[in-house]
C-alpha cells in the first residue's frame, strides 16, 4: 500500500523546520512547529508518546480508533482546538474510516492522545513526471504510478522557490518533481496541493 513506502514523519519535520514546504501546502505553521520542537526532546530512536500514525478503523463521537503501521492502537481524541488537514484545512466531519493519519497532542493519563493537530492522508512524494494532462499529471515514483489530481482552486505550483501560483502549465514531462498532497485511500491516486519544480 502507497502509505507504507512514505515518510510522513519527515515532511512534518522538514515543515516545521522551514523545508521547502510552507503555510500554503499544511496551513498555519504553528502546530507543525509544536510538532518539530517536541520531537527533538525525544531520544533518537524512542517512540514519541505525543505522536500516532496510522489508519483510521472507527470514529465515534469526538473519538478516532487508529491502527498504527506497527499494528498499536490508538485513542485519538478530537477537540475543538484541534486542527486537522486533508489537502487543506478542513473539520472533523471530512475525516473518515479508512484515511491514513498523523496526529500530535498530548498524551492523556487513560493513554488516549488529547489532539492538537492531525493530517490525514497527507503524502510527501518525489517523483518524475511521466505524462501531464488536462487535470492530472502521471508520476513515476519510485518505480510506482501515480496519478496526480489537480484540484481547481487548491492545487499550486512552486517554481524554482518563487511563490505558489495555480498555473500548472510549466511542469515538464522528465523533470523530478516534489509533491505535498492527499492520498486517496486504497488506490495509487493523490490530489495535489503543492508542487515544488524548476521551471
Amino acid at each position: 500500500m502507497m502509505h507504507q513506502t512514505l515518510n510522513r514523519r519527515r515532511l512534518l519535520a522538514a515543515a516545521a523546520l522551514g523545508g521547502v514546504v510552507g503555510a500554503t501546502g499544511l496551513g498555519s505553521l504553528a502546530p507543525e512547529a509544536a510538532f518539530a520542537a517536541e520531537a527533538a526532546a525525544i531520544a533518537p530512536g524512542a517512540p514519541d508518546p505525543n505522536f500516532a500514525e496510522g489508519r483510521i478503523s472507527k470514529v465515534s463521537g469526538h473519538m478516532l480508533l487508529v491502527t498504527g503501521s506497527d499494528t498499536v492502537l490508538h485513542s485519538i481524541r478530537v477537540t475543538n482546538g484541534t486542527s486537522i488537514w486533508k489537502l487543506h484545512p478542513t473539520t472533523f466531519d471530512q475525516v473518515a474510516v479508512g484515511d491514513g493519519l498523523y496526529a500530535r497532542g498530548v498524551r492523556l493519563p487513560d493513554g488516549t492522545l488529547a489532539a492538537d493537530s492531525i493530517w490525514v492522508n497527507i503524502v510527501n512524494l518525489h517523483a518524475h513526471i511521466a505524462s501531464v494532462g488536462r487535470n492530472m499529471v502521471h508520476l513515476d515514483h519510485q518505480g510506482r504510478r501515480i496519478v496526480a489530481h489537480v484540484v481547481p482552486g487548491r492545487s499550486a505550483a512552486v517554481y524554482n522557490g518563487t511563490p505558489a501560483i495555480s498555473d500548472l502549465s510549466l511542469l515538464r514531462v522528465g523533470r523530478h518533481v516534489q509533491v505535498l498532497g492527499a492520498w486517496h485511500p486504497d488506490t495509487n491516486e493523490i490530489s495535489i496541493a503543492t508542487v515544488y519544480a524548476a521551471a
